[in-house]
């Protein structure tokens, strides 16, 4: 019975030496590669071949996940934004909202970016230099502490909800952070307070 799970099934693959087992490792494998890179090329593949966005136009879209990508990059250590699937996080929360101010926050503030752009740089966010478009978040973000002015209140929201996306994400915890899960101590590493 054994020797038949390892015996080769003849209508599964073209090549007759292969085992059940070393079928099954190569269709996993194939699986977890497209999974990858699925992953990675999603947020391309979400803007080149139309895909359905829930709140965000393709423009707007577009422009939030160069946004988020500029917050949060990727670096050495880690994948930034873009490969965390924030834009996308963020299309969905947004259409989610029944609130409908975080959504006009979102419009008016993606909005404001290309018009300040406009006046900085004579063309709109997407078409700037990568120095352009630092030095235009640079502005926006130095009252980030106490925003007052509306591309100042925008700027602390892309962040704040920027860095929320890529925190709750698996890059961001399992890559950036180094998460491993719950492991149990050899011996008490905490306080006692007795």
């Amino acid at each position: 019975m054994a020797e038949e799970l390892n015996q080769p099934d003849p209508g599964s693959c073209d090549d007759p030496n292969l085992t059940r087992r070393e079928i099954i490792k190569l269709g996993a494998g194939a699986a977890i590669a497209a999974t990858i890179t699925t992953q990675v090329g999603t947020v391309v593949a979400n803007t080149s071949q139309g895909k359905n966005l829930l709140f965000f136009t393709k423009e707007e879209f577009a422009l939030v996940d160069e946004l988020t990508e500029l917050i949060i990059p990727a670096d050495d250590h880690s994948p930034g934004a873009r490969a965390a699937l924030a834009a996308d996080y963020l299309d969905f929360s947004l259409s989610e909202s029944v609130d409908e101010s975080p959504k006009l926050l979102w419009r008016n503030g993606l909005k404001l970016i290309d018009q300040i752009s406009q006046e900085m740089n004579g063309k709109p966010f997407l078409s700037s230099t990568p120095e352009q478009r630092i030095a235009l978040l640079t502005r926006i973000s130095k009252n980030e502490a106490k925003p007052v002015a509306p591309e100042e209140q925008f700027f602390r929201e892309l962040k704040s909800r920027t860095a929320h996306a890529y925190y709750t994400s698996k890059i961001g915890i399992h890559n950036e952070m180094e998460y491993k899960g719950n492991v149990s101590l050899k011996e008490f590493a905490g306080y006692d307070a007795t």
